[in-house]
């Protein structure tokens, strides 16, 4: 079993008198961390509020009803809460009259949990969020030279658990999450009547990642109006498909000021929307792959490990750029990904002398390990 860095970050907070919030998308692996954690524990008792049941047991509760449901028990997990109605009021009156219950929720759909426990939950609760498996994760299991072996297996079919535990199974196993599972969240709770265009924006996404994106752009291209197409953007971070990059912009006119990157949280995901598992040998995309594969790992690496920092690309109207940007404790480092080690880079003098502390560092596939862990 593939150990998760999150295991032992939340276990360290059980009994603190907070509740735990694990967010993440679909099949990432957060009822099987879960699991295991509660393997540990004595007096558990679980609930899948996918079950009409489960979900019938929480209406019309009180404190008491509470007390009478949980019995003895100690730690109560709440599986997919976000489909609670009212989730987040019923969290705190746990929380605040059961002290001595370790309540954990988790939630698939962070726009829908989050936005039911965000304001109930102030201060009540310690929040995280669940990847796919991570390089570290897997390096951990089952040890660096082993790893990058598979770096060009991880680039083409990512890092989803039944992903990277069924080889052979690969593409099956991404085309059925691709196949509205992964956002089915989405389509139920929008109402969003017409799927079709969700999916063509993704796929829109999929082909642009490493460049900027224009909403207005994508709405030509999958017939929907840039508000709608913000609105689904939201949606699809919020539920853990993409994220976004910004630009940074300080000291010259000419930068871009409020451009911005759309990149996946996995590569498999990614591959499949646009159907393309050919080799990583093979691909003319490969500068995006390695890019997205750099910066979802990154935002991984930094989640796990606790690290906040400021990130950006930059990018000026004369074409001239660097990928990724970090910026903390007064420190400024700014990376450019290159899938060939033995490729010539050439890092924009105009950047280093606007921003003439910056260090700069050129990450490759024979160095990249030291980035992501």
């Amino acid at each position: 079993m593939i150990k998760r860095k999150l295991s032992e970050v939340i276990s360290s907070k059980f009994h603190q008198g907070k509740s735990i919030i694990l967010i993440g998308a679909r099949q990432v692996g957060k009822s099987t961390m879960l699991k295991l954690l509660m393997a540990d524990q004595q007096q558990v008792l679980w609930f899948n509020a996918d079950e009409m049941g489960v979900r019938t047991l929480f209406e019309n509760v009180s404190v008491e009803r509470f007390r009478t449901l949980f019995e003895q028990n100690k730690v109560i997990v709440i599986d997919e809460a976000q489909r609670i109605e009212n989730i987040g009021l019923k969290l705190k009156l746990i929380t605040d009259n059961m002290p001595e219950i370790q309540l954990i929720a988790t939630g698939s759909s962070a726009f829908e949990l989050a936005n039911k426990v965000n304001e109930p939950l102030t201060g009540r609760k310690w929040e995280y969020q669940l990847f796919p498996l991570s390089f570290g994760e897997m390096v951990a299991h089952h040890g660096l030279f082993e790893e990058m072996k598979h770096l060009s297996v991880r680039l083409i079919y990512g890092y989803y658990p039944d992903v990277v535990c069924n080889s052979g199974a690969e593409k099956q196993i991404l085309h059925q999450l691709t196949d509205s599972y992964l956002y089915k969240d989405i389509l139920e709770w929008e109402r969003i009547k017409k799927p079709d265009k969700l999916l063509k924006l993704l796929q829109a996404l999929a082909y642009q990642v490493g460049s900027e994106v224009s909403f207005n752009e994508l709405g030509n291209m999958v017939e929907l109006d840039k508000i709608t197409v913000e609105k689904y953007i939201v949606l699809l971070e919020q539920s853990k498909v993409i994220f976004r990059l910004r630009s940074l912009s300080r000291n010259l006119r000419n930068e871009l000021k409020s451009s911005k990157k759309i990149y996946f949280y996995d590569n498999g995901i990614r591959n499949a929307l646009i159907a393309d598992f050919s080799t990583a040998e093979m691909r003319q995309d490969i500068g995006a792959l390695w890019e997205n594969f750099m910066i979802s790992e990154r935002v991984k690496y930094l989640e796990y490990n606790q690290k906040w920092v400021n990130s950006w690309f930059w990018r000026t109207t004369a074409q001239q750029e660097i990928d990724y940007i970090e910026e903390y404790d007064g420190k400024t480092i700014a990376y450019e990904f290159k899938w060939n080690p033995k490729k010539k880079t050439s890092v924009s003098k105009v950047f280093t002398k606007a921003y003439p502390g910056a260090e700069i560092e050129i990450i490759h596939r024979d160095n990249f390990d030291k980035f992501l862990m």
